[in-house]
């Protein structure tokens, strides 16, 4: 019975023997190659030393090979080669990059095989190219594959088309993966290696891949699901440092799902690289006041008093409770307030029991003919959310205690039936700040603040 091309491995691959001398007699390979590769196949435990020797010389042949031969063993099988030579040493990806091969065209044999091959070819293909792109000189952009003569007859993949086809491929993995439990921790390896080049920063958002991330930022417990969470919040933490990037996160789900993976994580690892990214957010757009609500601070706070022992990730943790407390004194103003209050998104924010806030800021209240008053009192009527309730009846109590003419006012407003009926509301916090409402209401700031005391 024949075996799941899926589920091969690189050893099972490499037991193989392949007939070179058919492929040289039908021209696929040369003399020299054919001698080259006798030379690797029958002295495994001296291919290190061969590829001292001859490293760029059995490059050449091995992507000649991936070039001009279908049959999908032998791909298989240099593939495994490939996989095998670079797993021992990463650095030997240096070798595609050798002079001797300016007139290869290196990448394009690997980002034609993403498509075409089983799962094992797709796998290694997508493997080997980001190791291969990622060990290219740095002066090596956008034009030449390996620094070849620009006149050159020959038509060569760029780095642009590589690292644009190797995305393509990676986000529709992401999208429908080949493999139904390797196709995701692969996607998301090579992007935790490729996202550091700006170009396929660029070229993941365009292709919309940022959305794909989101739903794998969730708490992990299983030695494979917490190494795919620490990968994808690398992603998340490259991204960070890219504008367009983070408006997608900004607009996601992105954030509170980062914030519950640090609060559960106790992987020292997971818990860096979402910090690190927390604070690369923390400055930008409204990431600061999100934060704030969604009790980043106290989570903090807890995580120092843990026991780490990387210092980036103390410092990091330093500096991103310092950034919220600032954004607590920032937001505590009445402009926060008053846009959570006409959103209808009333909550527990820091400012509501804050009376400093109160105090600065009550003839706010009256601007706009009582229009923040007004919209507390439409919240009571129309509101299903318990929690929006109770902070509505709250911040009316507030008003009256800290307004010289509060009782006046919200009673001219026809706010006290609206909060008598919300008395005998099945949530418990509700029927407890209702009730200091009309404490208030009845007895003045004076009498009330005794009760409640």
């Amino acid at each position: 019975m024949p075996m799941d091309h899926a589920e091969l491995t690189t050893e099972q691959v490499l037991k193989r023997d392949i007939p070179w001398e058919t492929y040289m007699t039908t021209k696929l390979i040369t003399g020299t190659g054919l001698q080259l590769l006798r030379r690797y196949d029958n002295r495994s435990s001296h291919r290190a030393a061969l590829l001292d020797d001859d490293g760029p010389a059995y490059v050449r042949v091995f992507v000649g090979i991936l070039r001009d031969i279908i049959k999908e063993e032998t791909i298989e099988y240099v593939l495994a080669l490939i996989d095998e030579m670079l797993s021992a040493n990463p650095k030997r990806a240096r070798l595609f990059h050798d002079k001797s091969l300016s007139n290869e065209d290196t990448y394009g044999p690997f980002l034609n095989l993403l498509w075409r091959g089983n799962w094992f070819i797709q796998e290694k293909s997508c493997k080997i190219l980001s190791m291969i792109v990622s060990a290219r000189p740095k002066n090596q952009e956008g034009i030449t594959a390996n620094g070849e003569a620009s006149n050159s007859k020959k038509q060569f993949t760029t780095i642009d088309d590589v690292l644009k086809g190797l995305v393509e491929w990676l986000c529709a993995q992401l999208k429908k993966p080949s493999h139904p439990s390797r196709g995701v921790p692969t996607a998301i390896n090579c992007l935790a290696t490729l996202l550091k080049e700006p170009m396929v920063r660029s070229s993941f958002v365009q292709a919309d891949g940022v959305k794909l991330l989101i739903p794998l930022i969730s708490p992990a417990s299983t030695q494979q699901s917490i190494q795919l969470l620490y990968e994808t919040c690398l992603c998340v933490w490259l991204l960070s440092y890219y504008e367009p990037a983070i408006e997608y996160l900004a607009t996601s789900r992105s954030l509170p799902r980062l914030i519950e993976v640090v609060k559960g994580s106790t992987k020292e690892k997971v818990v860096r690289v979402v910090v690190l990214t927390l604070r690369n957010l923390l400055p930008k757009g409204t990431f600061g006041a999100q934060m704030v609500d969604l009790g980043l601070l106290q989570i903090v706070q807890s995580l120092k008093a843990q026991a780490w022992s990387d210092e980036d990730l103390l410092e990091a943790l330093n500096q991103l409770e310092d950034g919220l407390k600032e954004n607590i004194k920032i937001l505590s103003s009445f402009d926060k307030y008053k846009q959570e209050v006409l959103l209808g998104h009333l909550d527990w924010s820091p400012m509501h029991k804050d009376p400093m806030f109160w105090r600065d800021n009550i003839t706010h209240f009256e601007e706009n003919d009582f229009q923040i008053l007004r919209v507390l009192i439409t919240i009571l009527d129309t509101s299903s959310d318990p929690r929006a309730l109770a902070v509505a009846c709250f911040d009316l109590s507030q008003f009256i205690q800290h307004h010289p003419a509060g009782r006046i006012i919200v009673n001219d407003l026809k706010a006290k039936e609206r909060v008598m009926k919300l008395m005998n509301h099945e949530n418990a916090e509700v029927t407890k700040n209702a009730l200091l409402c009309i404490q208030r209401l009845f007895l003045g700031a004076k009498y009330a603040s005794f009760l409640q005391a």
